[in-house]
């Protein structure tokens, strides 16, 4: 299995990014221009860990997206459903306490984390709905969420320059620099199907959350979109 569908098979996504687990965070990097460290610091700023509070980074591959919140004092808890990510994760950062977790089925008690994100994992959920409402069963009263994920660029003519990106750029750059290219053909796809800014934020109010907002960065490529648990 080298590619998973757009029905989002645990089990196909998982085995895809057991795939690339080795070289994902370079090319990730190679692939967004350089742009994926960038958006990390906008997700460490805006989730505003702090000495003593409990994190939970979902969909955390490798647990290059935890170290921000580590360095700033807190506890956090790098989790995903691939274990080769987990493997590759744990060889770079033995002192993380790397987990195995369903985003659909988490493996925590309610209201256990002062804080909650996920950055370019929850496209690939199989039930966006329902990793949305555990990540809100996890967090406690007053706690927050923040979401990092692919969006819709909002000016119309960079929209269509990005779209042929996706199909027609990022293939041939992903042969030359990652163990599995077909899985970049996947997460394109995944990508142009996710829904909007204002439609994202329609499904975590739906789930629960509360003062739903969020900030474009890079033009809309990526959007945060943040919420507190009332």
């Amino acid at each position: 299995m080298t590619r998973a569908s757009l029905d989002k098979q645990p089990h196909e996504v998982a085995s895809m990014f057991d795939d690339v687990a080795a070289k994902y965070d370079l090319t990730n990097d190679v692939l967004s221009l350089g742009q994926t460290r960038l958006w990390r610091k906008a997700v460490a700023h805006a989730v505003d860990a702090r000495p003593g509070e409990r994190i939970l980074d979902l969909a955390a591959g490798t647990a290059t997206s935890s170290l921000p919140f580590a360095e700033a004092g807190a506890t956090v808890v790098p989790c995903d459903f691939s274990l080769g990510m987990l493997r590759e994760g744990k060889r770079r950062h033995p002192e993380l306490p790397l987990t195995a977790g369903d985003a659909t089925r988490l493996p925590f008690a309610d209201g256990v984390f002062d804080a909650v994100t996920i950055s370019f994992g929850l496209r690939n959920v199989q039930d966006t709905d329902a990793a949305l409402r555990e990540l809100l069963r996890v967090t406690r009263p007053g706690g927050r969420v923040v979401i990092c994920e692919f969006s819709h660029p909002t000016w119309a003519p960079f929209r269509t320059v990005y779209s042929e990106y996706l199909m027609r750029a990022l293939p041939p750059v992903a042969t030359a620099v990652s163990s599995n290219p077909d899985a970049y053909v996947y997460l394109a796809d995944s990508i142009r199907a996710w829904p909007d800014q204002p439609a994202l934020a329609a499904r975590l109010k739906s789930a629960g959350w509360s003062g739903v907002a969020w900030r474009n960065l890079t033009g809309g490529i990526v959007a945060l979109h943040r919420g507190v648990r009332a």
